[in-house]
């Protein structure tokens, strides 16, 4: 159990980094969509924008993996349910780890990147029914 004591304390990463993962979450996200575009005008670039792709993918969900888990960690370390379903009274470091928890939740710009991905992929689908029906 991480204690008061702890250096380990949860806690928010710097905004410099969720928007360098956020972006990198869309890079890969619109380089995996623009691949139905290459096929059609450039088919050499489809392998290298697949690689973009993939390995922004890999280090973007490797980040969020590790947060989940940091998220996960943080609620069993201080029982928080089982408080919150005991009603039990909240200590100023369960409180600490709460604030945590929600905002990290609320700077999260999972929701932006969730939309935006529903919409580059309805573009995607638009390109390529307009670029097969030219080609």
């Amino acid at each position: 159990m991480t204690t008061k004591d702890s250096p380990h304390k949860p806690h928010t990463v710097p905004k410099y980094i969720i928007y360098g993962f956020f972006t990198l979450g869309l890079v890969s996200a619109i380089a995996f969509r623009v691949i139905i575009v290459f096929q059609h005008v450039e088919p050499a670039w489809v392998r290298p924008v697949w690689y973009i792709a993939v390995i922004g993918y890999f280090l973007f969900f490797l980040y969020r993996f590790k947060i989940s888990q940091k998220r996960k960690k943080a609620i069993n370390d201080y029982q928080l349910i089982e408080k919150v379903k005991a009603n039990a009274c909240l200590t100023d470091e369960d409180r600490e780890v709460v604030t945590y928890l929600l905002s990290s939740i609320k700077v999260s710009l999972e929701d932006i990147n969730y939309a935006i991905i529903f919409i580059t992929s309805i573009l995607a689908i638009l390109a390529d029914l307009i670029l097969s029906s030219l080609y």
